[in-house]
């Protein structure tokens, strides 16, 4: 976000990477009718490109389950950094138990699981700063203007790395479960989900505000959050009438892209690089 300018819609969760924001009329936030569905923009962060999604860390995933009264005593933490934990990394402030003999489970129930261990309290100290909250740098960027010295390097390790924490997530999730809200965003690193009850989304007064569990993909805890591919960031912005001919990438591999990185091989068909883009008056002819 140093050299390519990022803008975020204020009444919807629409991003665009780009000097000026798009003029595709698919804003369906507060007041969309008035502004004939055009997106207000302002400026974004990096949480706009990499959205956090934080989940609770249990000293013992097989142990006690998260209830609604007691979802203060955990932390919340990126759900990446807790399915680390549970693969083996050891962080000092978020201790994790390690079994010498396996689970035994006939089913979904557990037969032994080496009894209940009481975990350490949370760590939650006033000098400590939330993992998340290191990531949101838009505070930091007001007064700096310095640029890196090799832009396109830099865009290339970002996007190697981009790719390679998906294929490690897309690993670890193999092993261990990963489960997420079916009707929200609320991701949990378990072999079962949580019972809190701050499901919010659809129909959640039938549901009592409980969260309905299902198997994670990569996606949950890494959403993409896919933005239109702009060819030409000098150019026009995007139009209305040529949306069919644009697009789209997940918001890093396009911030990564207009930086000077090559465009990676899976995503050429998604971001229609080969679709040549007409004019606006050949656009009606085309098939």
């Amino acid at each position: 976000t140093y050299v390519i300018w990022l803008v975020v819609c204020r009444k919807c969760p629409q991003v665009h990477v780009g000097p000026v924001g798009h003029q595709i009329q698919d804003c369906y936030g507060t007041g969309s009718q008035r502004r004939n569905s055009h997106h207000s923009w302002v400026r974004g962060s990096v949480n706009d490109v990499l959205i956090p999604i934080e989940s609770y860390h249990q000293f013992d995933p097989f142990g006690w389950r998260v209830k609604h009264e007691t979802r203060f005593d955990y932390d919340r933490i990126p759900a990446i950094v807790e399915l680390c934990i549970q693969a083996g990394v050891e962080l000092p402030q978020y201790p994790s138990r390690r079994r010498t003999a396996p689970v035994r489970m006939i089913g979904k129930k557990v037969i032994d699981r080496g009894g209940f261990v009481d975990g350490p309290k949370p760590h939650r100290s006033e000098d400590c700063i939330s993992l998340l909250a290191e990531l949101d740098t838009f505070s930091n960027q007001q007064g700096q203007s310095s640029t890196p010295s090799n832009v396109e390097e830099l865009a290339e390790k970002t996007l190697k790395a981009y790719l390679n924490v998906q294929r490690g997530v897309a690993r670890l999730m193999r092993k261990y479960t990963v489960k997420t809200c079916g009707y929200c965003s609320e991701v949990h690193v378990g072999p079962w989900g949580h019972n809190v009850k701050l499901c919010g989304a659809f129909k959640h007064q039938w549901r009592d505000g409980k969260h309905g569990w299902q198997d994670a993909v990569v996606d949950d805890v890494i959403p993409p959050n896919y933005v239109w591919h702009v060819r030409d960031p000098t150019g026009p912005p995007l139009r209305s009438s040529l949306r069919s001919f644009y697009g789209k990438a997940p918001a890093v591999v396009e911030l990564c892209v207009q930086a000077g990185a090559e465009i990676p091989e899976e995503y050429r068909p998604m971001m229609r690089a080969d679709v040549v883009i007409p004019d606006s008056e050949e656009a009606r002819l085309a098939a």
